[in-house]
């Protein structure tokens, strides 16, 4: 429970600041920071079982057919991603405190970044790997919030426009993986998943899978060729950039990484990828950090550069790579934060961030100089620093690799080539800035507040402890990190000083060369002015304007607004796909025994059959084909009452009724008779496919009739009373054993319907002064015998709704049914008297009758969780009440109330709002 509470609790906690936002901005961050203190308290007191060997797990049942749990689990590698993402978050909401303006809104940041970090946490201790994806989901679309929360600024939007589209994409990618390990491992538990790893790698499916899960954590990890968009996503504040690009966010594809190297790693394909491509980012990422003018930009590189190589750690595979991967986590988050807070506090307090307009702060900023020397210096990977432990071990494993054969020699060095480029644009950071000549800044630069530089003091000492004792500061959190990831046996062992070896001579090596490529960058800025280099953003931009085009273009060659169009060619492919399959078919006619056709059947389907053909001949005199239709639908409600379906009859007759009003209604606005607008060419074309489509449906349902086939609805009968404590199979099925279908089928309706209610509410459409045969309308708008009819039957109606709705679960009736009779003898009420008449007597609004309906729904499946039971699971018993005697209680009458008020309310919003339309005035005849 402590687990799920400590992932719950910012995501709770995100609304608090939005409850407070219009108080100062210290009761905001004091709230968002009393959130993260809270949340690192509750992982500090499972921290030691973590230590211990134990995994801390939470889970609670969704929907098990699935394979859908809220399951969390706190493992190694989830602790060392919990401990940063709660640490570093901290710091970063004591930062953003001093870093906000006055202007800025800080409830939205405070609320936005708890989303964030919230969803983080849902990552790294998800146990089930559909809900790791909910959150991966999560983490895209709050950061889109926080990326472009200046959303005054182009850039800001450009750039969070860009990273959700990357990310999302990688998403859908990633969720499509996660299937095919699903379907796979039987499972999307962890333990499940892991277990049945080897039969994972030995799949047909493998490779496929593998690659959609490595595109979901290179576009969230900004590995080549998906980096674009994370300098561009630097248009965000500061505080952001340090949590979201240093620490959590990109680290997430890492994680991912990490979490399925057990199921996917150690084969050829994991090796070759991974390694490959890990490389090329860290290349790239070193190469253009150098470049860049803007601090900001030279650190998103950096950053690119760093993912790069722990992505390429994680490719390698072994015992030790994985070992530097972790530890390379740990020390580029500490480094990282601290060096976007460095360049926030030079921003903030000298108004620029060009590298070509800083320089001589030392003087003006000496304290921010020194921590600003040592975390760079731990980025280079200066010995005595945490970033030199885990570079040297780094080098380490791409020396010994020899996985490319012959090839393999060319690893070490293009990695030492890029820790070159690591040490150069290290050193510009701290050289152009502090040391340069200075410049005529915007502002006068000073030393920030004191508690601005408490989060990067405690950075910097951090990287400095880590570096002088890491098997004390680090050891504890990256041993069951490392088995969680490597196996059972792994042991951690982290030194000082390894001898005199080759990893030590490129570490020399990178340091050396990194000063002499700083020394000599003006070659490589000529070098580099010679390339047309395009911006990212717009080559992105010009993307999506094409693919927009192209979807226009395509657009309008296939809506082009004929339904008679749509219908063709919805019936057309649907004979190309079935016809093929029924040919297969040897005899038509199965073995079950047929029923005799008698003469009342055989009525009813002559005058269904002519009704139908009526609508299709008088289709152009509105009124008779609308006739012709209510005639169909009472044929097929006697059908379903033949075949001993009273609850289907019932439905469909007050169906029936409520469309045939709705439609008698729009028709009041439309042409009574239209003109012959189908060509016979057209005429034939639909007769030919209707026939076809006729022919092909009958003979499926001919085939299935007359074929011995086993239903699902033995279950349903036989568990309907011990199950549900009903004997009306057909209401029990709807509110409890598929109750979440119907909810969402109530929850649909009430948006359609809250949907045409706005889109009728201001609509003036031509209101006819007469009907067709120029008649104008009578002048009488209420007639007194149907007002007198209509006020007689509303009690009737209503007692007989009511009288439906109680008996529903154990005899033919319920919510829907009494709704929709409900609904009827109140659009009665509209017809006979008017709506003025109605308001006087009822003005209720019928927007809020449906959401309460849903919400009552809703909060009905929530309350089986206080018990203990699954979502929208029912409860009932039997009571011996004085003279009533023995009377059923259940749980379901409460569901079945909400969904008796949703079709109430959303059936009632539009036909009201129908009849208010045609009686808001009366044509007067000419000459009044």
């Amino acid at each position: 429970m402590y687990l799920a509470l400590m992932v719950a609790l910012p995501f709770l906690g995100a609304i608090a600041p939005l409850l407070v936002r219009h108080h100062s901005r210290r009761t905001i961050s004091y709230a968002a920071g009393a959130v993260a203190v809270v949340s690192l308290l509750l992982l500090g007191y499972l921290t030691p079982s973590v230590l211990a060997g134990e995994v801390p797990q939470f889970l609670a049942t969704w929907l098990p057919q699935l394979g859908l749990h809220v399951a969390f689990r706190l493992d190694g590698l989830s602790l060392l991603f919990a401990a940063l993402i709660l640490g570093i978050g901290l710091l970063i909401i004591i930062y953003a405190h001093f870093y906000l303006s006055q202007h800025d809104d800080a409830g939205r940041f405070y609320a936005c970044l708890l989303l964030f970090m919230g969803s983080m946490l849902g990552i790294v201790t998800a146990d089930n790997l559909i809900l790791l994806w909910f959150f991966w989901e999560l983490t895209s679309i709050s950061s889109f919030l926080l990326i472009g929360f200046w959303f005054h600024q182009s850039n800001a939007r450009r750039g969070a426009r860009m990273a959700l589209a990357i990310t999302g994409a990688g998403g859908l990618a990633l969720l499509a993986g996660i299937l095919l390990i699903g379907n796979i491992a039987g499972s999307y538990q962890l333990d499940a998943v892991f277990a049945a790893a080897d039969a994972i790698r030995a799949h047909s499916l493998y490779v496929p899978a593998l690659l959609l899960v490595l595109i979901g954590a290179f576009t969230k990890s900004a590995q080549f060729p998906f980096q674009f968009w994370l300098p561009h996503a630097m248009a965000a504040p500061t505080p952001v950039s340090a949590y979201l690009h240093s620490a959590t966010m990109v680290k997430a594809g890492i994680f991912l990484l990490a979490r399925l190297f057990p199921v996917l790693g150690g084969t050829f394909e994991w090796f070759t990828i991974v390694t490959l491509v890990g490389l090329a980012t860290m290349l790239f990422g070193a190469y253009f950090a150098l470049l860049k003018n803007d601090l900001k930009g030279l650190l998103a590189f950096s950053t690119i550069s760093h993912l790069g190589l722990i992505t390429m750690l994680l490719g390698l595979g072994t015992h030790g790579a994985l070992l530097a991967a972790l530890f390379h986590i740990l020390n580029h988050a500490t480094f990282k934060a601290g060096l976007f807070m460095i360049a926030g506090i030079i921003d903030h307090e000298t108004g620029s961030r060009d590298l070509r307009k800083l320089g001589g702060l030392r003087k003006a900023m000496p304290m921010t100089m020194w921590l600003a020397m040592i975390t760079s210096a731990a980025m280079a990977g200066v010995p005595l620093l945490n970033g030199f432990l885990s570079k040297e071990m780094f080098f380490t494993e791409a020396y010994q690799q020899h996985l490319f054969g012959g090839l393999s020699w060319f690893i070490p060095v293009l990695v030492t080539l890029g820790a070159m480029l690591s040490v150069a644009y290290s050193i510009r950071f701290v050289y152009d800035v502090f040391f340069d000549k200075a410049h005529e800044l915007p502002k006068q630069p000073h030393e920030p507040p004191i508690m601005m530089r408490v989060p990067v003091l405690i950075l910097a000492a951090l990287c400095i402890t880590v570096g002088i004792a890491p098997m004390i500061m680090v050891s504890g959190f990256l041993t069951p990190a490392l088995t969680s990831v490597a196996g059972a046996d792994a042991e951690v062992y982290i030194a000082l000083w390894h001898g005199f070896n080759l990893p030590l001579l490129m570490s020399v090596l990178a340091l050396l060369g990194g000063i002499i490529i700083y020394l000599q960058r003006t070659e490589l800025f000529n070098f580099n002015r010679q390339f047309d280099i395009r911006d990212a953003k717009d080559v992105f931009a010009g993307i999506v304007s094409r693919v927009t085009r192209f979807c226009d273009n395509l657009m309008q060659r296939i809506e082009t607004g004929s339904l008679q169009r749509y219908m063709a060619a919805l019936f057309i492919l649907v004979l190309v796909f079935v016809i093929p399959e029924l040919m297969n078919i040897s005899a038509l006619t199965g073995s079950r025994p047929q029923l005799d056709v008698d003469a009342i059947s055989l009525s009813g389907a002559i005058i269904l059959m002519a009704a139908a053909f009526g609508a299709v001949i008088f289709h152009r005199q509105r009124l008779t084909s609308l006739l012709m239709l209510s005639v169909v639908g009472l044929m097929v409600s006697l059908v379903f009452i033949q075949f001993s379906a009273p609850d289907l009859a019932m439905t469909q007759l007050v169906v029936e009724v409520v469309s045939i009003l709705l439609m008698i209604l729009a028709l009041f606005f439309m042409p009574q008779r239209i003109p012959r607008s189908s060509t016979g060419g057209r005429v034939a074309r639909d007769i030919l496919i209707a026939g076809f489509v006729g022919g092909v449906v009958g003979s499926i349902t001919f085939a299935l009739l007359t074929r011995p086939f086993s239903s699902i609805s033995d279950y349903f009968l036989a568990n309907s009373v011990p199950g549900g404590g009903g004997t009306n199979v057909v209401n029990v099925i709807l509110v409890d054993f598929r109750g979440f279908d119907t909810l969402g089928e109530i929850t649909v309706l009430a948006i359609a319907a809250a949907g045409i209610h706005k889109l009728l509410n201001n609509l003036r459409p031509f209101m006819p002064s007469g009907d067709v045969d120029g008649r104008a309308w009578h002048q009488v708008k209420h007639p007194m015998m149907l007002q007198t009819i209509s006020q007689l039957v509303l009690p009737l109606a209503l007692m007989v709704s009511m009288y439906i709705f109680l008996r529903g679960h154990n005899l033919p009736g319920g919510g829907f049914i009494a709704g929709l009779v409900t609904a009827a003898a109140m659009i009665l009420q509209y017809m006979a008297n008017g709506v003025d008449w109605v308001k006087e007597r009822f003005n209720y609004n019928y927007q809020s009758l449906a959401a309460i309906g849903v919400l009552i729904a809703s909060l009905t499946g929530v309350g089986s969780w206080l018990f203990g039971a699954n979502f929208l699971t029912s409860w009932f018993t039997y009571l011996d009440w004085p003279i009533v005697g023995k009377f059923e209680i259940a749980t379901a009458i409460l569901f079945d109330l909400g969904v008796y008020l949703t079709v109430i309310g959303a059936t009632l919003m539009i036909l009201a709002n129908f009849g208010q339309m045609t009686t808001r005035h009366r044509p007067r005849q000419e000459g009044h």
